[in-house]
């Protein structure tokens, strides 16, 4: 029997009736089956064609006629026709060379057959290949036992792949090591959804992990920076307030630093409206400007007619402004900043598909290496030295960019620089014209006459704080630590009894601020409601969010809680309904600190 083929694929056994492969005195094949010993644990098995540890499979073989020379069998034939990777080496000879690869190994590698024979699998490793696995690999073929591992390896073009191998031996019927067959996989894909599934939620759980304590850090500045303007009140000594402004300062700078928190957490409540990118960015071009320093030349290439995008301009100014931040850091010698615009559009592939407005920030300088790009978005990860950056830049970016509906994307080479592009759903239009800035609230305090205010917080100290500043202002005040306090104070006092509710959001107990804020409303109606957090959750899908309920964030001084708190007094009159266009509040969860 022979086998042939042509160019077309197809396969010609002749006389297959010469051999009679299930009859009596032919030359078999024996073998040991895995029984799961050798694709026993889960990542293992992963790569398994047959998607789970095998059994039955030989993990070792011996055979009556070890020659290579007649390969004019069905099952030679079969063996080019896979599209399974297999090659056999031999031990016997210098550098266990491979000595017969099919024509899927040559598919998978990109090598010719010429280029294979004779060389050691090692020609397929490269610059990235662990050395662990290569030992493993070394150690299984030296005591001649089978190993089923994942390798990165290389293709003939350069391209990296990740190869599950599963190599065992062969021998003869005197049991001696003849080969050593190997078949390979090619299972990037799947190690690279992998990879992204653990990213993810590894992400998750750091986004979790800072905005809680984003939220007990607010909660700890508010005491802090809310005693120091307090004790400011009541010194005049020039040393001691000046001493008194250097903390000041720090806690606002700790502020910042929870907001960059938040933002990376996707936790921030953004006020999105339609935004011309290229006006934000010209006027806000003076403080990119002094950012850079001299040494850093800034150009601007911005698209006429940019459609508006949908977007908080206030946290794109931070964003945008701590990737210009990055990139001059990542030119210490100077070089040249090119902030640019334009508009796509993209297919739905990950985003929704439609108009995108694209800002993109490119720099000239080192650029980054693999490990260091793949790490680039962690939080507090950073290259910078010591003192010199929190680390938190680009991951508090992509935390407004994902919260934006929209997409990041870095593309660096080490040496040839980094560009980071910020995606952005286009609006339709421009629904409303850009709002005035609002007069600074510490020109104007506003006071009250009197009225019943009833707080509730479960912070000690914020509380306690919060009630001396109410009073201080000219408010009656009655605190409560949790919700059920607070609606037992209700029953006593009735509902015309008090006048505005301050409560915080997230309290333990049997509900939280905003169920609290729904009761006391049904009770109350003609009182009204401001909320407080520090945590800054999007406020919840399930309470409609109107003018006599609004939020107040933490940490916030006396003079933002003189004016909400007035303002929400004054507004009790105002019709209760939602907003029109106003964003629909997130619930958190009902019991956290």
């Amino acid at each position: 029997m022979s086998v042939s083929g042509d160019e077309a694929g197809r396969v010609r056994v002749e006389h297959p009736e010469e051999e009679d492969v299930q009859g009596e005195g032919w030359q078999q094949s024996r073998g040991v089956p895995a029984q799961g010993r050798v694709e026993s644990d889960a990542e293992s098995a992963a790569h398994s064609p047959t998607g789970g540890p095998g059994f039955r499979h030989w993990q070792e073989a011996t055979v009556s006629d070890p020659g290579l020379g007649n390969r004019g069998s069905v099952f030679f034939a079969a063996v080019e026709m896979t599209r399974m990777p297999m090659i056999l080496t031999n031990p016997n000879q210098h550098d266990n060379p491979i000595v017969f690869a099919n024509r899927a190994f040559e598919d998978l590698t990109g090598y010719r057959q010429d280029e294979i024979i004779g060389r050691n699998c090692r020609f397929l490793q490269g610059a990235q290949t662990e050395r662990e696995q290569v030992a493993l690999l070394r150690r299984a073929v030296a005591a001649e036992e089978p190993i089923s591992v994942e390798i990165l390896n290389y293709k003939r073009d350069g391209t990296p792949f990740w190869n599950g191998v599963y190599i065992a031996p062969v021998y003869d019927d005197e049991n001696r090591l003849i080969y050593f067959f190997a078949s390979q996989l090619d299972v990037s894909r799947r190690r690279a959804s992998e990879q992204a599934f653990r990213q993810a939620q590894k992400m998750e759980s750091i986004g979790q992990l800072t905005a809680g304590l984003a939220h007990d850090f607010n909660n700890l500045l508010q005491s802090i920076s809310g005693s120091l303007e307090l004790l400011g009140r009541r010194t005049e000594d020039p040393t001691s307030l000046r001493y008194l402004s250097r903390a000041a300062e720090a806690a606002d700078r700790g502020a910042k630093l929870t907001k960059q928190l938040l933002a990376f957490a996707r936790k921030t409540r953004l006020d999105p409206r339609p935004t011309e990118l290229n006006t934000l960015i010209n006027e806000f071009g003076d403080m990119l400007e002094s950012s850079v320093g001299n040494q850093v030349e800034l150009r601007f290439n911005l698209q006429r007619r940019l459609p508006p995008a949908q977007l908080d301009p206030v946290h794109l100014e931070m964003a945008l402004l701590n990737v210009v931040i990055n990139a001059r850091d990542a030119m210490p010698q100077g070089g040249t900043v090119t902030i640019t615009t334009t508009v796509e559009t993209l297919p739905d592939n990950g985003l929704p598909g439609g108009r995108y407005v694209v800002l993109s920030v490119a720099d000239t300088g080192c650029g980054m290496p693999p490990h260091v790009l793949e790490r680039a978005t962690e939080p507090f990860f950073t290259t910078k030295g010591t003192g010199k950056g929190t680390g938190l830049g680009l991951a508090m970016a992509l935390g407004f960019v994902q919260q934006s509906l929209g997409k990041l994307e870095i593309r660096s080479e080490l040496g040839q620089g980094t560009t980071i592009r910020m995606l952005f759903p286009a609006a339709p239009e421009i629904s409303t014209p850009p709002r005035p800035a609002a007069p600074r609230s510490q020109e104007i305090e506003r006071r009250g006459a009197a009225e019943t205010v009833l707080v509730v917080e479960d912070s000690e100290d914020v509380l306690a704080l919060a009630c001396e500043q109410l009073e201080d202002l000219g408010y009656r005040v009655l605190p409560a630590g949790n919700a059920d306090e607070a609606l037992a104070i209700l029953d006593r006092q009735g509902a015309d009894g008090i006048d505005l509710l301050f409560s915080d959001i997230l309290m333990p107990g049997s509900m939280n601020g905003l169920m609290l804020a729904e009761i006391f409303r049904e009770r109350a109606p003609h009182a009204a409601v401001l909320l407080t957090t520090g945590y800054n959750e999007d406020l919840t899908v399930q309470v409609p969010r109107s003018s006599s309920m609004d939020v107040l964030g933490k940490p916030y001084r006396r003079s933002e809680l003189a004016d909400r708190v007035r303002s929400a007094l004054d507004g009790r009159g105002r019709e209760r309904g939602p907003r029109a266009g106003a964003p629909r509040p997130n619930i958190g969860p009902e019991h956290q600190g």
